[in-house]
């Protein structure tokens, strides 16, 4: 489904009655990468998947695209959806949108789990890559977005996963430069969130990967200790709903009951 803002296309699906579950991808993805779970998750609950600014069929706002901006897009689709309350799930840069729309909106909010995701800002080093990663997208892109892909599975899971790594890469190869850019710029400037997502009183998970090439296990490990945020740990890379599809089903379907 379509709808208008700000003189652009904004897609998202709805599927299923209950509690309202909203689904945000990560960077490079689009809301296909939830296709095996809705008629799972849908049973019984209301499932909103929903392509962030620049990513899939929705289109782009300018130069950066914020998480502030991002996650006014997701009001919008929630808004005309007459949505009042949902559970957000976001996968890596979905993480960064869901806890920034957790902090503008936060009454609007029963739960939010973080997958493969981070309530951090960049460091330094990790804002110095992004300005390269935007370099190469200049560059040549497509080389870009299949090294990108490839580099989020863990080395021995690569050929097992080749198929599916395959059909990643041409989905994200129909994200527009613009978009790629637009994304790279928003998490780079992104705000620390860890000590509202700390203090937060809605239902917290984060899934953490022990060989995520993306995110440093022990320091997700460390800062929820002595905290309200349940955690599980899967033993794989970065890409949870493929890595470690029936655990992450198991554990999403538990933390949205």
């Amino acid at each position: 489904m379509i709808l208008q803002y700000k003189g652009i296309n904004i897609f998202y699906s709805d599927n299923g009655k209950g509690n309202a579950v909203v689904l945000l991808h990560g960077f490079l993805e689009n809301s296909t990468m939830w296709d095996e779970f809705v008629p799972e998750l849908s049973k019984n609950n209301r499932i909103i998947c929903i392509d962030l600014l620049g990513h899939g069929q929705t289109g782009c706002l300018g130069y950066i695209h914020t998480m502030e901006l991002m996650a006014e897009v997701v009001k919008q689709v929630l808004n005309h959806l007459k949505i009042s309350q949902s559970i957000l799930i976001g996968h890596s840069m979905g993480g960064y949108v869901a806890l920034t729309y957790a902090e503008n909106y936060p009454e609007t909010v029963n739960g939010l789990c973080l997958m493969n995701s981070t309530p951090n800002e960049d460091s330094k080093e990790r804002k110095k890559n992004r300005d390269r990663a935007i370099m190469a997208v200049k560059n040549n892109y497509k080389a870009f977005v299949r090294i990108a892909i490839v580099n989020l599975f863990r080395p021995k899971n690569r050929k097992i996963f080749s198929e599916k790594i395959k059909h990643i890469k041409e989905e994200a190869l129909k994200t527009p430069v613009q978009g790629i850019i637009a994304a790279l710029e928003g998490m780079k400037i992104r705000k620390d969130r860890e000590q509202f997502f700390k203090k937060a009183n809605f239902k917290k998970l984060m899934i953490i990967s022990k060989k995520d090439p993306v995110l440093d296990f022990e320091s997700l490990i460390k800062q929820t200790n002595k905290t309200n945020i349940n955690v599980v740990i899967f033993p794989d890379g970065h890409m949870s709903h493929i890595e470690n599809m029936d655990l992450f089903l198991h554990n999403i379907m538990h933390f949205i009951e």
